[in-house]
């Protein structure tokens, strides 16, 4: 049977297959989209980034809310498609914009490859710096210091990419980011469902100001923004 241009439409064009250190990373285009798939789970893709933008927000918000800073520094953990770096980008409010990835292949797609019509003023910004690292290693390794965490490398608390970062999650991850934090510091979490349990987690690791915002989705349940004010 000839393929028809809806056909074609409907088949995802696998643009590049890596194996990193964590397992297949695939680029996808889908339609007008283009498709994040990890270890054959569907991470992210291009159609909206509402919630992406609205993590880092949320997160300027939250200072906001707690008296203020003047360029304040943000860390965003996942790059993806580059949503919530292009956003942070944009606003001027913001000092030194760090972004954490793992994924030599995802930051490869944003320099030169096909993510860069997204993410290619944020990356040529000068307050914007690409780590290459773990983000769990990160938290426990570096010296550096923040205003803002912004967290996006999983699916939620509950729904991880891969079976390590659930610490990330727990009292001992937790304590890592509250350490990454200036006083009155904001962590900001994406997921994909409300989670109670982590609300709950967060306080006994002694985040103050604990909330979820539900950000709605064109189909299922919404996204939410897990937040806290770190101790100090």
């Amino acid at each position: 049977m000839p393929t028809t241009s809806h056909d074609s439409y409907d088949i995802p064009e696998v643009l590049d297959r890596r194996e990193g250190p964590h397992g297949e990373v695939v680029l996808r285009r889908h339609g007008a989209l283009l498709q994040i798939i990890a270890n054959g789970c569907f991470l992210m893709d291009t159609s909206d980034g509402r919630s992406e933008r609205r993590l880092v927000d949320a997160a300027a918000d939250a200072l906001t809310a707690s008296g203020g800073r003047s360029a304040p520094h943000l860390l965003i953990g996942g790059l993806g498609v580059g949503f919530s770096l292009a956003h942070a980008a944009a606003d001027p409010r913001w000092g030194r914009i760090a972004v954490v990835e793992r994924e030599r292949a995802i930051i490869d797609w944003h320099r030169g490859g096909p993510l860069a019509a997204l993410s290619a003023a944020a990356l040529a910004d000068p307050r914007t710096k690409i780590v290459e690292a773990d983000l769990l290693e990160y938290v426990n390794e570096t010296s550096d210091t923040y205003d803002a965490l912004c967290l996006d490398i999983d699916n939620g608390p509950g729904w991880t990419v891969t079976e390590g970062n659930d610490g990330l999650y727990a009292p001992t991850g937790l304590a890592g980011c509250a350490r990454l934090l200036r006083p009155g510091g904001v962590l900001a979490v994406w997921s994909a469902q409300p989670s109670p349990e982590f609300e709950e987690t967060l306080r006994n690791a002694g985040f103050q100001q604990v909330r979820t915002e539900e950000i709605p989705v064109a189909r299922g349940v919404p996204d939410v923004v897990h937040l806290g004010v770190g101790p100090g």
